[in-house]
């Protein structure tokens, strides 16, 4: 599957990971933001805004998104009902399940709620990144 680095579509990935990057920006600071912050309990509270807060998250699109890429070219993903399907096991199977499972410590007073809030985010980047890589395949 390696193999397949040399073959993708590098414009798409950046394209990609861009929309990705720009989704959750937009998610936590705009879309959801006041159920972000109840969800970590910090409803009253203004979100730290440190580079590890922006450049941590941009790192993990990258990856999630060229390991995305790399599956969508190895199975030969070409069509919108494939990506889709593609994005839902990814998605569901995967990114919202894992971050589900993150939530549930702790350090997290309303695991279920900040699970649907990033899982979500999650299962729409994905399914964006998606259409994206199929479509400029």
């Amino acid at each position: 599957m390696i193999s397949q680095l040399a073959g993708l579509n590098w414009v798409s990935v950046l394209v990609a990971f861009a929309a990705y990057f720009l989704l959750g920006a937009l998610w936590f600071t705009l879309f959801f933001s006041k159920q972000y912050r109840i969800s970590l309990g910090r409803e009253n509270e203004t979100l730290p805004n440190k580079p590890i807060f922006i450049v941590g998250p941009a790192l993990c699109s990258l990856v999630i998104t060229i390991a995305s890429a790399l599956l969508i070219y190895a199975l030969d993903i070409s069509s919108f009902s494939e990506a889709w399907k593609f994005s839902l096991l990814v998605g569901v199977g995967y990114l919202f399940a894992n971050t589900v499972n993150i939530a549930i410590n702790p350090n997290i007073p309303r695991p279920i709620l900040y699970g649907i809030i990033s899982g979500t985010y999650h299962l729409v980047g994905i399914l964006i990144v998606s259409i994206i890589l199929v479509t400029m395949k």
